[in-house]
């Protein structure tokens, strides 16, 4: 069909999960949980311009809202990567993440945890002229748990761009 936009496969994100702090919210009467996002990495794909190298700067957070209904959660990160030409890029996205005893399993670190799957929106910002065509594009990504024994939760993200449509 005409005009609808495309994907195009740009980057993949690794982020390692460490502890969550169950801050709820008093005025809100939606608890917030912060993730701390401990470690992470964002590769472009082959072919994909701007090209992206890059690692965690420091420590980002997973600011997580519930919604009423106790069946979705709201996810809303921020987090800082130096690419290895040493340019920062900060890194935004959000998402809304259904709530299934699956994904309760993982949250808990349960033993029987398996990968979860959701959607997210991310965007870039950075100062460095090479990487700036991330600030102008339109990105989403297909996100997952990954659950491995003995290891910390890792969340996959295969992130594409939006290209407009003919």
């Amino acid at each position: 069909m005409s005009n609808f936009p495309s994907l195009q496969p740009a980057m993949t994100v690794l982020v390692t999960l460490g502890d969550i702090s169950p801050v709820g919210s008093a005025s809100r009467g939606t608890p917030l949980a912060i993730a701390a996002m401990v470690d992470g990495t964002v590769k472009s794909e082959p072919g994909f311009t701007p090209a992206i190298d890059a690692a965690w700067v420091g420590q980002g957070a997973d600011y997580i809202h519930d919604d009423p209904s106790g069946k979705h959660m709201r996810l809303n990160a921020h987090a800082v990567v130096k690419d290895k030409s040493g340019a920062l890029v900060y890194l935004s996205y959000s998402g809304v993440v259904d709530i299934t005893p699956e994904l309760g399993l993982v949250l808990e670190g349960s033993p029987d945890a398996k990968t979860t799957a959701f959607v997210i929106e991310m965007k870039f910002e950075t100062g460095d002229e090479k990487l700036k065509g991330l600030e102008t594009g339109v990105f989403v990504g297909a996100g997952r748990f990954v659950v491995e024994k003995e290891k910390p939760v890792v969340v996959e993200y295969k992130i594409s761009k939006a290209v407009k449509g003919n």
